[in-house]
């Protein structure tokens, strides 16, 4: 089941990070900068994107399906996710989303989005952690 979250959670990323740069499914995408608030490219219209943040999507996505392969590298994989979303939560919730400092960029959608995925893997690599789709109980 470990495995399964992790490949799916990788795959989903690795989607979000290419919508990043198709027009239509990203408002504004003639703006799309390579970092900070300045981008002004929407994902759905909701979540602020630049060239980085698709390619730290799409890198956390690769990196998903290749962890994927077994139990332990699936939950590594799930608990790191868990604890960087948190981080990328916190830095986007204490920085001015106007200012210098908003590389990434991340917006308000972004930071409850960011909190909903740590505690998806979170939850996924402490729960699943254990449990295998081939085992049979004793």
């Amino acid at each position: 089941m470990v495995q399964m979250a992790a490949m799916v959670i990788g795959a989903v990323y690795l989607l979000v990070g290419v919508a990043g740069f198709i027009p239509g499914i990203t408002t504004g995408s003639d703006r799309l900068d390579w970092a900070g608030h300045e981008s002004g490219a929407l994902l759905l219209d909701i979540f602020a994107v630049s060239v980085l943040h698709n390619i730290a999507h799409i890198a956390v996505g690769i990196a998903g399906l290749v962890l994927a392969r077994t139990a332990g590298s699936a939950r590594a994989y799930l608990l790191g996710g868990g604890v960087l979303s948190t981080a990328i939560w916190l830095y986007g919730m204490l920085i001015d989303h106007h200012g210098p400092l908003n590389v990434l960029p991340v917006n308000g959608s972004a930071n409850w989005l960011h909190l909903g995925l740590a505690t998806t893997m979170l939850g996924a690599g402490l729960t699943l952690g254990g449990l295998s789709t081939g085992s049979t109980p004793e």
